[in-house]
């Protein structure tokens, strides 16, 4: 049995996407040792993650992610903003619609550019701040002091660790990150942040991903996670660029919180089941 595929990425978070609409279906419960198949860098394809898209009763898009640990991920902008453009490229959709997600609908608007890019804009989850909301044990914001780092926390879609750091090329990522994302506050584990402020409006971040268990070159959900609480600490304001180690986003936070930022078709293919 053929199963074709495509493989994007959204400023070099990669995926690789899999449309069940009216397609071959992978069975639910073998898509997670599919994510973890294919994921594989030297053995599969290579992925951050694998993306499924299917359609409701009611004719609505669904994405859902699974990660190369097989877990489930909720959302994920990156992901969210690839899977827009297969969705536009595809003929599935037209400019505005919705994409139905673990963590609630996601209106996307995307746009190709005169020099033909692709980028999209998506509203983004309202951050939530309060412990139990992200979650993580206690009540109230999250501050707490994990192998000397200063951590704050959001959730944005899924939860993110946020640790604001004098220069971000310094940090050592791999060494850092675990005992923060495996920290038993966080019931659900975290994706971690770090964080430097570069400017009035301006963030660069580098993320290590939970289920993905390492560092990625960008988290949508991450820049979003990281302006909200820049912001919340009176970091920076209500706009802000954020470059992550694969190109930049921009966050809107506000009455409405929006993403926007482009995705590229890498490659198509068909695997052999």
């Amino acid at each position: 049995m053929d199963l074709p595929f495509v493989k994007l990425h959204g400023n070099g978070n990669d995926f690789v996407l899999i449309d069940e609409h009216e397609k071959v279906r992978i069975p639910d419960g073998m898509k997670a040792e599919f994510a973890r198949l294919y994921c594989d860098r030297r053995f599969g394809i290579g992925a951050d993650g694998v993306l499924f898209l299917s359609v409701d009763g009611a004719g609505g898009l669904v994405m859902r992610l699974f990660q190369p640990d097989g877990s489930e991920a909720e959302m994920c902008g990156n992901g969210v903003r690839c899977f827009a453009k297969y969705v536009r490229d595809a003929g599935l959709a037209e400019d505005s619609f919705v994409v139905q997600t673990g963590a609630g609908p996601v209106p996307v608007e995307t746009r190709y550019g005169e020099d033909g890019e692709f980028e999209a804009t998506i509203g983004m989850p309202d951050p939530l701040f309060d412990r139990p909301s992200i979650p993580a044990t206690g009540e109230g914001d999250y501050r707490e002091v994990i192998g000397g780092q200063t951590v704050h926390a959001a959730n944005t879609g899924v939860p993110h660790a946020v640790v604001f750091v004098g220069d971000v090329d310094a940090v050592d990522v791999d060494g850092l990150a675990p005992p923060i994302r495996w920290h038993p506050s966080f019931p659900n584990g975290a994706n971690v942040n770090f964080v430097q402020v570069t400017g009035t409006d301006a963030l660069r971040i580098r993320t290590f991903e939970r289920g993905v268990e390492a560092e990625t070159l960008s988290c949508g959900t991450g820049a979003t996670a990281a302006a909200a609480v820049a912001h919340r600490l009176g970091l920076v304001g209500t706009e802000v660029g954020v470059e992550t180690t694969g190109g930049p986003l921009r966050i809107v936070l506000g009455h409405e919180t929006t993403m926007t930022g482009p995705a590229e078709t890498v490659f198509t293919g068909v695997l052999e089941l």
